[in-house]
This record gives C-alpha cells, sequence and structure tokens, in this order.
C-alpha cells in the first residue's frame, strides 16, 4: 500500500476544485490512523511525517498532494502544526 505525494502546478490545482474540499487542522502531536476510505489532501500549512505498518516514512509538508489509500494503517507525527484541505472517496 503506497502513498503517493506530489507537487502539482497551479493549474492542477485549480482543475481541483480545493476550495469545496473539507479543512483539517491539527497541532503538533503523534497518533495512530486507519483510512477506511480514499483521502486526497492538499497541506496549506504544517510539516508531518507518516509511518506505515511496514516502516516506511513519508515526510509530508506545504505545498504536497498526497493520496492516501483505503485500508492503510499508519502513525502520524506532527511536527510542525498541519492545516490541510481535504476530500474523501
Amino acid at each position: 500500500m503506497e502513498v503517493r505525494i506530489e507537487k502539482p502546478s497551479a493549474e492542477e490545482l485549480r482543475k481541483l476544485n480545493l476550495d469545496e474540499w473539507g479543512i483539517w487542522e491539527k497541532e503538533v502531536s503523534k497518533f495512530d490512523w486507519y483510512y477506511d476510505t480514499n483521502e486526497t489532501c492538499y497541506f496549506l500549512e504544517g510539516k508531518v511525517v507518516v509511518t506505515t505498518e511496514s516502516g516506511k516514512k513519508y515526510e509530508i509538508g506545504k505545498g504536497d498532494l498526497v493520496t492516501f489509500p483505503k485500508g492503510l494503517k499508519c502513525v502520524w507525527e506532527v511536527i510542525e502544526p498541519v492545516k490541510k484541505r481535504y476530500k474523501l472517496f
């Protein structure tokens, strides 16, 4: 199960209609997470390290467009407070 991280262009972001997506914010913290659906999110602020069950680490921050697959179990470590737009599908 792979996490996909992209650096979208301004044009790609416009096509996604980010303004219609939900907003999620989180303070510096560490917690377990399970994705019961697919999620795509765009990081407006912050920095996190997401570690999967297999031990793979993903560093994610401002400007990253990330897709988390359904069924992923991981640990989120919020290094800098996060603000992101997200869409579940």
